[in-house]
């Protein structure tokens, strides 16, 4: 947590709103599945107004090829709907089209503190050596993400455990524009960091995040996959030469394995426990053909949708474009409300 001026906020003056995206950058895989799709799917309730974004703007805080930029915003959405979010019952658009995330970004660099920035791990990891010559972009990120949340007045973002400090920055940035204008105008946001795949692992590497960017294609599942890939990547991925255990401390020093039983079970909507008690003492002969065959079924009718959605890009548009139309009737009175509490001549 950062060393933001803490105030008193009433929760319950706000909407109960989910907000959250995923960048278009490479293509989807299963980690942004599980970490994060399969949980817009289930908070797509009537318990909350859901808005779902492709973050396009974040995009290019690294450079990116317009034409494939253009492809990969298109897969971020068509990865969405085919797995179920629905554009009736929840607001999906790409952020691109609605420019009050811009300018409330712009509003909120003048509020976070260069101190906060500083302490970001992901910028940290991100820019490595090279921190001098990445894009300003790459170092406001944050600030532009809470302004992506609370331009909406969000109260939950669901995100991978990766992301928690970026909503706490956010909390952080709203208590402080809060207590600097006397106001009790932006919300607290609440992180929303459940279920046991919220940081899907490499297929070849245990202990490193699948990642669109890997060397090999084999140490990921792309969403884009067919049935016969998903089968292959799974039935080769890395394992150790010890059975399942009976209780999940067994998996303590076997990131490999523990991976694939967390995977198993967000797929199949159990718990790691229930995992291992249906599969103690099996081989890998046993469990990584079980684990494959559940992934197809659950997997394989996403990728199909998903490759007919993307021939239908004009469906697309008509949808990300009914999105961003909706998402402006909420941004529009929010951020002039910001604009007046600030002070600016409208």
């Amino acid at each position: 947590m950062t060393d933001a001026v803490q105030t008193q906020n009433d929760q319950s003056k706000f909407t109960p709103r989910v907000f959250s995206g995923i960048k278009p950058s490479g293509g989807l895989t299963l980690g942004n599945y599980l970490g994060a799709i399969k949980r817009f799917v289930d908070m797509q309730s009537a318990e909350f107004q859901s808005i779902y974004c492709v973050v396009d703007l974040h995009a290019i805080t690294v450079w990116q090829n317009p034409t494939d930029l253009r492809q990969a915003t298109y897969e971020v959405a068509a990865g969405y709907i085919a797995s179920g979010i629905d554009p009736e019952k929840s607001i999906l658009f790409n952020q691109s089209q609605v420019s009050q995330h811009a300018e409330l970004g712009w509003l909120f660099n003048c509020v976070a503190r260069v101190g906060w920035m500083n302490r970001m791990t992901q910028f940290k990891d991100k820019a490595g050596s090279n921190a001098e010559k990445v894009s300003l972009g790459l170092y406001a990120y944050p600030s532009l993400m809470a302004a992506d949340i609370l331009l909406y007045h969000a109260t939950h973002v669901p995100v991978g455990e990766d992301q928690k400090q970026h909503v706490e920055l956010t909390r952080d940035i709203a208590q402080k524009f809060n207590h600097d204008y006397k106001v009790d105008f932006f919300p607290e946001t609440q992180p929303v960091i459940e279920g046991p795949a919220t940081r899907v692992m490499n297929l070849r590497d245990g202990t490193k995040k699948m990642s669109k960017s890997g060397e090999s294609d084999m140490e990921r599942i792309n969403m884009t996959d067919d049935a016969d890939l998903i089968a292959k990547k799974f039935k080769k991925a890395k394992t150790d030469p010890e059975a399942l255990p009976d209780t999940l401390d067994g998996l303590k020093d076997r990131p490999e394995a523990r991976n694939l039983v967390d995977i198993y079970a967000a797929l199949n909507d159990m718990t790691p426990e229930a995992v291992i008690t249906e599969y103690a003492g099996a081989g890998w002969g046993r469990f990584k053909p079980a684990l494959a065959d559940l992934a197809v079924a659950k997997l394989a009718p996403i990728s199909t949708e998903m490759g007919r959605l993307m021939t239908e890009t004009a469906e697309l548009d008509r949808i990300l474009a009914r999105g961003a139309e909706r998402a402006r009737e909420i941004a529009e009175p929010i951020l002039k409300e910001a604009y007046d509490i600030v002070g600016f001549v409208r």
